[in-house]
């Protein structure tokens, strides 16, 4: 999602926009007869689409005046399809749009303020932090759809085997919980991401960023921040921790380690709570362990916040937008999160959606718990595109081929690039 646009994208993204876009619907100037709008959609097409399909069906048949056109877009390659089908002035009516495109959209003049709009009719239910982390410049680009962080999770029967008695605090503590299970349980202790989005959480962990943003600062090179990698790469060796894998398959080998009782704990989001339970070891989904990231020598603990927003397209004609303002309203419900929780285990963004039957769910119970600890980023336009350089270096460093200072050289003359306005 943060590479540049390739020509296989361009060709698929022109594809869509041609067969898919609201605005180049045949009824793009009426307003008084059924209006098509272009929902794209960005959720995983097996286990998350279904359940948005239904809502769609629910609200034409609750607004017969509007049909919706719903497309699933893989995540990876939404991100540029959108840039350019929007650049083209045939963007879909409304983007299920990650938090960290969203300034960088609404920059570009692409998504619609929705300020005072029927979409925001709701604005005091959602969590102040998400509807500021939706804003760019004083306004609201998106209304939250579905909110997540990390946290720790683990497997509480390992935990117990080995004689721990609750989720380690700290990343000392979890080192030495890790030789514990290891020695009792022969299943590793924790395994650990090679990836710049999951290495975030160290950087928090001793109170710092790869930018300062208020002061336009570059810090992913400061003493703090070094401080914050050297204790993410001391995670991939000794007793119970497993080494890094930089494949491009490692997402899914941690993953699978986990739910099948391999590993004891990993980091990861509420967006796969439903294929934890699909695991041989969390059949009984009161053996999932949720809790915050540990914290760093600051004794700080946190991750980042993220999730989607539903955002308008600024260049649909009015009776699009209108119609697309309304979808955005009904899909961002209390009844639509509450429906999306149940079936998709995804953390609603408004307080009313929290149903007793909602946090019935052992996995959004205790992802809930840790969001108080969720740092919002930043609102600048370019901050999502700082972790590439991380996932190119951080793999580098990780397996060895290249030293944590030279590593994160790289990454800083790399965002330098990004934001060449910004001091060293």
């Amino acid at each position: 999602m943060r590479r540049g646009i390739a020509a296989s994208a361009l060709v698929a993204s022109l594809a869509l926009t041609a067969t898919a876009c609201g605005g180049s619907d045949s009824d793009s100037g009426k307003s008084d007869g059924p209006v098509t709008i272009t929902w794209w959609d960005t959720s995983n097409a097996t286990n998350e689409a279904p359940t948005y399909k239904t809502l769609v069906q629910q609200f034409e048949g609750a607004n017969k005046n509007i049909k919706v056109k719903y497309v699933n877009v893989p995540f990876d390659q939404a991100q540029n399809k959108f840039d350019t089908a929007a650049g083209s002035q045939g963007a879909p009516d409304v983007l299920r749009s990650e938090v960290g495109w969203t300034p960088a959209f609404a920059k570009k003049g692409f998504f619609l303020p929705l300020d005072g709009t029927e979409a925001l009719a709701d604005r005091a239910k959602f969590q102040p932090s998400l509807i500021k982390q939706a804003q760019y410049q004083g306004k609201t680009y998106g209304v939250p759809l579905v909110t997540d962080t990390l946290a720790l999770v683990y497997n509480k029967a390992l935990f117990k085997k080995a004689g721990i008695g609750q989720a380690p605090r700290t990343w000392d503590e979890l080192k030495s919980d890790a030789a514990k299970i290891q020695a009792k349980t022969k299943a590793d202790g924790y395994w650990g991401s090679t990836a710049g989005y999951y290495a975030q959480t160290f950087l928090y962990g001793e109170g710092t960023d790869t930018v300062d943003a208020a002061a336009k600062k570059i810090t992913v090179g400061s003493a703090a921040a070094k401080k914050a990698y050297g204790t993410w790469l001391s995670t991939f060796s000794g007793k119970g921790l497993h080494k890094a894998d930089t494949t491009a398959d490692a997402y899914a080998h941690i993953q699978d380690a986990f739910v099948n009782g391999k590993v004891a704990a990993i980091i990861q989001g509420p967006w796969e709570i439903t294929n934890f339970y699909r695991g041989a070891a969390f059949k009984d989904k009161a053996n999932l362990g949720i809790a915050s990231v540990p914290a760093g020598s600051a004794g700080k603990a946190g991750a980042p916040t993220g999730g989607h927003n539903l955002s308008v397209y600024a260049g649909s004609d009015k009776a699009h937008q209108a119609a697309a303002l309304k979808f955005v309203k009904f899909m961002t419900s209390a009844k639509s999160q509450e429906a999306v929780a149940l079936k998709n285990s995804t953390l609603p963004t408004r307080s009313d959606a929290y149903t007793a039957q909602v946090k019935a769910d052992p996995g959004i119970a205790g992802y809930q718990g840790v969001l108080a600890s969720a740092q919002p980023r930043p609102a600048l336009p370019e901050y999502s595109s700082l972790w590439g350089p991380l996932d190119t270096e951080l793999p580098k460093i990780a397996s060895g081929r290249e030293s944590l200072d030279k590593g994160l050289s790289n990454v800083e003359l790399a965002i330098d690039k990004l934001v060449p306005d910004f001091s060293k």
